[in-house]
């Protein structure tokens, strides 16, 4: 039995542009979103074939719509995505030339690239602490239990990943 080699990335999606008046985020980054703006970027740029071609080696992409991206937290809008090692490289292309999720200008930003979950699980939970401590400085003592909760158990999915 041959193992299906994988490649994770971890990438954080940065909004250009300004919030608007009410301070709330112009997008909420989700699984679908996300994967949607990739998988258009493939399609426009690597054509029918290159599609499916990345997505034809993702393990039961073409049943399950999320599983190329296997983490994703909106607040930090920080992101985990699993794809095979012969594609990554389209993927990673196709992800440089994602403009927009919707109408919201976006950037993704690729922060780490691993061969392994657990190289990929080190790297996204320090990407998380590292944005956590921006947010302290941010907010400085006004921060609530709900926050911290919440924040808890996005570590927390980050320590569960598995393939």
């Amino acid at each position: 039995m041959v193992q299906f080699k994988n490649r994770y990335m971890v990438i954080e999606v940065m909004i250009n542009g300004s919030k608007d008046s009410s301070g709330n985020d112009p997008i909420i980054v989700t699984e679908y979103n996300l994967l949607k703006a990739i998988k258009d970027k493939i399609l426009l740029n690597f054509g029918e074939c290159g599609l499916a071609l990345s997505l034809g080696s993702l393990q039961g992409i073409l049943f399950y719509t999320c599983a190329l991206v296997k983490y994703v937290n909106p607040s930090t809008r920080l992101c985990v995505i699993r794809t095979s090692r012969d594609d990554y490289q389209k993927i990673w292309a196709a992800m440089t030339m994602v403009k927009s999720i919707g109408k919201c200008p976006i950037t993704l930003n690729l922060l780490a690239l691993s061969g392994t979950i657990k190289a990929c699980k080190s790297a996204a939970l320090k990407c998380e602490e590292a944005k956590f401590e921006e947010y302290k400085l941010e907010v400085g003592n006004l921060i609530t239990p709900e926050r911290l909760s919440q924040i808890r158990s996005y570590s927390e999915k980050i320590k569960m990943l598995e393939n």
